[in-house]
């Protein structure tokens, strides 16, 4: 990938497509291609094979999808498993047609089993069931990794495939009813030292435990996975740690000043027990996060809070 090679970024508003386009810049690669979902939709196959045949992108970094939390994705089910299913299959169909030298599609830690060994590697996939809240957009990500190899199995295509873990970070969702736990508890915990209130309620027992990427450490991770890796099997990308949603809360404590007491509601869901990635087949390649959880935490709350994210309503 030549700094003049013309790059398509699917997904560039979104966390991780503004992540990699900030990183693709960084390192002087300015020859980017973008389109909104008000002048793409990506789930009309027409449209993105007009789009391919107009701009004849070289590289194409896969990372428009509809996302969402526990919520979220158990609420709209179909509409998950659907947007995602045309959305990838239209991208990845498209990107052999006009012949994109490279397409790096990325998935989520969601494909792997609920109740599979820890940590997860990849080989672990389909070896168990899914998690039921998110199992439609997990299904939707594990087509996604199949069609990619499909395509490089039958075509020869060079399309990779990255399984980033949960990611926080620059342009993640606030609104409490779809968002990831890091951004909600961000939220809460602002909410609540602006408010006074000297208790903060938590979903479940805060057991769990979860491990949290900087997202601009994976667009970092997919910049050097397109520059280094040209294998079949899709790659984890992680920091290798975990903390509990206590911890977790603990953290966000601690950045927002928040100085009361944590309320678990045990009568909501915990989710999966734990979800850490085996990172091992990643450091193995020569690639390493860079950005600690706290700090992130904090760097991300400096940057926030005092936007309109934090009013978006509840």
């Amino acid at each position: 990938m030549q700094k003049e090679s013309k790059i398509y970024v699917a997904g560039h508003r979104g966390m991780v497509g503004s992540a990699i386009v900030r990183r693709l810049q960084s390192d002087g690669y300015n020859n980017i291609v973008t389109r909104t979902s008000a002048e793409l939709d990506l789930r009309n196959q027409a449209a993105v094979q007009s789009f391919f045949a107009a701009e004849q992108p070289e590289y194409v970094f896969m990372s428009a999808a509809k996302v969402g939390g526990i919520v979220a994705n158990n609420t709209y089910r179909a509409d998950f498993i659907y947007d995602n299913l045309m959305i990838e299959a239209n991208v990845i169909r498209a990107s052999h047609d006009f012949d994109v030298k490279k397409m790096l599609f990325l998935g989520s830690s969601c494909i792997y089993p609920k109740l599979a060994p820890q940590p997860l590697k990849e080989e672990y996939l389909l070896e168990g069931y899914l998690e039921p809240t998110n199992e439609p957009y997990a299904i939707a990500k594990i087509a996604g990794i199949k069609l990619s190899e499909a395509f490089r199995d039958q075509y020869g295509c060079n399309f990779i495939s990255a399984m980033p873990t949960n990611l926080y970070g620059p342009n993640d969702n606030y609104d409490l009813q779809n968002s990831h736990v890091l951004p909600a508890l961000l939220r809460k915990f602002h909410a609540a030292v602006q408010e006074g209130k000297q208790e903060v309620e938590i979903w479940g027992t805060g057991s769990p435990k979860r491990e949290f990427l900087h997202v601009d450490d994976l667009a970092d991770a997919c910049f050097y996975l397109m520059l280094n890796y040209d294998d079949r099997g899709f790659v984890n990308v992680g920091t290798g740690t975990d903390v509990s949603i206590k911890e977790l809360a603990e953290i966000v404590a601690r950045v927002t000043g928040f100085k009361g007491r944590l309320v678990f509601d045990t009568s909501k869901p915990d989710g999966t027990p734990r979800k850490l990635m085996d990172v091992g087949r990643l450091h193995r390649l020569g690639w390493k996060h860079r950005i600690d959880l706290e700090d992130g935490v904090k760097a991300v709350y400096e940057g926030v809070k005092d936007s309109e994210l934090f009013t978006v309503s509840a």
